[in-house]
């Protein structure tokens, strides 16, 4: 019979209820540099001794680890922070002991309360103190040896008992307490990123529609456009696919199967003769051209972010040079993108399961360093839900030891736990449900489970408006305020968002069929002449948005959300902290009719105190308001403004 071997009985400290840990430690937890990591534990041991617990860290590459020692919380848990300075990954761990002094300390107080005699105490401390004294080096280990002497010296006067229980003392025993019987958690990780990767307002826009009196825009015309952007106050001008476009089953308009002479189909067809992922669409200008629009960029405080599409039309040179990275139909056709009864003749799926498959991993991790030399360091990935996840965790973890700055957001509209595996593997922002999200109730308990339970720990999502692709029910039927609704949601509930534009400041809603999604004449298949000075723009309002998402660091961050009661289901109310600076929104979700109700603030989620005037600034209409109380009664007109966006201020 086997005999199981205890372990060692000296190892007394249990660790456990780690938080945050994804996965038990598979994936690492996110941060920006400037943000914090607060970590807690149940951390115990039987009987009523007392512990030591440290939270350790150290970035990557680092061999000393920066010591905080947790606080008890109550009920076994104990807490502790650290915080991100430098852009290298970290890594934490927890370190449990048992700590004799500090049960010893706390009887030693218990019996000198009950007036007895603890000069035999006060030699049990002297010992314990001698011990650490020789664990410890340099000054620490002279201070013990000095104090060790006076308790055994004193052990019958005032003075033995006044030193036995100072502050001084208790920190230093803490600061050598005997780790060689030590619980040790295994190590944890934090995937660190610039602050651009937690935070930022993105404009996606067609090159190709920058063009004047209707032709084929280029770079050049883009620049053209990018003070346009900037003054909207946006932070990233985001490109769909800048490749050559195949002819091969080239699409028409309105995403007809076949195209008409004229037709300059759609970017995601991607490469030609011209070239494939790592070329330029002759039309929009050459190589030199684009990496001049990234610094003419630069100069507005804009980054570009770039298209990168893992499909090859028909024409593109993989196709005739490896063709075993495709799929081969019967008849020895290669396998065009197809979701029945839908196809895409245009598209040819890799295959990334090919025999092939670690030659076309490396030239597809080379498409994103080929970018990445030419000064892109952001990347939003076409349907990366459809392709490995091997794949995505080894190319994102070798692309970032080259770039550590590079930012990756997954256009993965799918499944909930795909889009969190995703995230764990190293994308750094994530598509989601939002565009569908409308009903003040879905829209609480999504945010909830995005910004209050473990998943803010490693998704951080990035919420659009519209897309080329996507033209919702809402934004089809809710007019001008519809649109400001969707816009104020989203760009005050995340700390990243996004529009497509010009078409959402200019409040592109036909869809191409009933019940369609579909733009009518959608810009994926043609070229648009945006009239960008058009009176009814929301150009404006946009603008308005944008600063105070820059001046209130409430808004820049996914957590500090909390939702505030209002008792009407067509108005909802939430804010965003962060520090001392608050910022209120209310938002009426019915963009026809106008909605009353009371709003009852939760003070303590807001930072205020009970029974103090707050001022409130209306960042969408410049208004200013005194609440003297935190129930108030609200009343929105959408015809007017569906939406109130409050500076919060304390009266003085």
């Amino acid at each position: 019979m086997h005999v199981m071997q205890p372990q060692d009985a000296r190892q007394r400290v249990v660790i456990e209820g780690v938080d945050p840990e994804i996965d038990g430690g598979r994936f690492p937890i996110k941060r920006t540099r400037g943000e914090t990591v607060t970590v807690e534990a149940d951390i115990f041991t039987h009987g009523q001794t007392e512990l030591a617990c440290t939270l350790l860290h150290r970035q990557e590459g680092e061999t000393v680890w920066q010591r905080s020692e947790m606080q008890p919380l109550g009920n076994d848990r104990w807490r502790a922070t650290f915080e991100i300075v430098g852009l290298r990954p970290y890594i934490y761990t927890l370190q449990a002991a048992i700590d004799p002094f500090a049960g010893w300390r706390l009887d030693l107080e218990k019996r000198i309360a009950a007036g007895q005699d603890v000069e035999i105490e006060l030699l049990i401390g002297a010992e314990l103190v001698a011990e650490a004294a020789a664990r410890a080096t340099g000054i620490d280990g002279e201070r013990l040896a000095e104090a060790a002497q006076r308790l055994a010296r004193e052990k019958a006067a005032e003075s033995g008992r006044t030193l036995a229980l100072s502050p001084e003392l208790a920190a230093l025993m803490r600061a050598n307490v005997d780790l060689s019987e030590a619980t040790c958690y295994e190590h944890l990780r934090v995937m660190v990123d610039r602050e651009r990767a937690r935070s930022g307002a993105w404009y996606e826009m067609f090159p190709r529609s920058t063009g004047p009196d209707g032709r084929h825009g280029s770079f050049r015309d883009c620049e053209e456009r990018l003070s346009y952007v900037a003054e909207m106050g946006f932070d990233i001008l985001y490109l769909p696919p800048v490749h050559p476009i195949g002819t091969a089953h080239r699409k028409g308009r309105n995403n007809n199967p076949v195209g008409q002479p004229g037709d300059i189909g759609s970017p995601w067809a991607i490469g030609s003769e011209h070239g494939g992922h790592t070329a330029i669409e002759p039309q929009l200008g050459t190589l030199e051209d684009f990496r001049h629009l990234l610094q003419r960029a630069a100069d507005f405080g804009l980054e570009v972010a770039l298209d990168i599409a893992f499909q090859c039309s028909p024409d593109h040179p993989w196709v005739r040079e490896h063709p075993q990275w495709f799929r081969h139909r019967p008849d020895g056709s290669i396998q065009y993108a197809e979701n029945p009864p839908k196809k895409y003749e245009d598209i040819y799926p890799l295959d990334f399961e090919t025999e092939d498959w670690q030659a076309l991993w490396q030239v597809l991790r080379d498409v994103f360093v080929f970018w990445a030399e030419q000064g892109v360091r952001i990347f939003r990935v076409d349907n990366p839900h459809t392709k490995p996840f091997a794949f995505w965790e080894w190319a994102i973890a070798d692309i970032r030891s080259h770039y550590p700055d590079v930012i990756f957001l997954a256009e993965a509209f799918t499944r909930p736990k795909i889009m969190y595996r995703l995230a764990k593997l190293g994308f750094d922002q994530s598509y989601n449900y939002f565009p569908w999200r409308n009903q003040k109730w879905e829209l609480t308990q999504y945010f909830t489970e995005l910004t209050q339970t473990r998943v803010r720990e490693f998704f951080r999502p990035n919420l659009w408006t519209n897309t080329p692709d996507i033209l919702t029910e809402y934004l089809q039927t809710g007019g001008r305020p519809g649109f400001i609704v969707r816009l104020v949601l989203a760009s005050t509930l995340g700390a990243s968002y996004g529009i497509y534009g010009p078409a959402f400041e200019l409040l592109e809603h036909q869809p191409r069929d009933q019940g369609s999604e579909e733009y009518l004449d959608s810009e994926k298949y043609e070229l648009k002449q945006w009239d960008i000075e058009r009176p009814d723009s929301l150009r404006n309002v946009i603008a308005r948005i944008n600063r105070a998402r820059h001046a209130n660091p409430a808004l820049q961050t996914d957590r500090g959300l909390a939702f505030h009661t209002i008792e009407n289901d067509n108005l909802i109310a939430y804010s965003k902290t962060a520090g001392t600076n608050a910022v209120l929104t209310i938002v009426n979700l019915d963009p026809h009719n106008t909605q009353t109700g009371w709003l009852h603030l939760d003070l303590a989620a807001l930072g205020l105190e009970e029974g103090r005037a707050v001022e409130l600034t209306d960042v969408l209409t410049e208004a200013r308001h005194t609440w003297q109380t935190a129930h108030q009664q609200v009343e929105i007109d959408p015809q007017v403004t569906p939406a109130h966006v409050f500076e919060m201020r304390p009266q003085e």
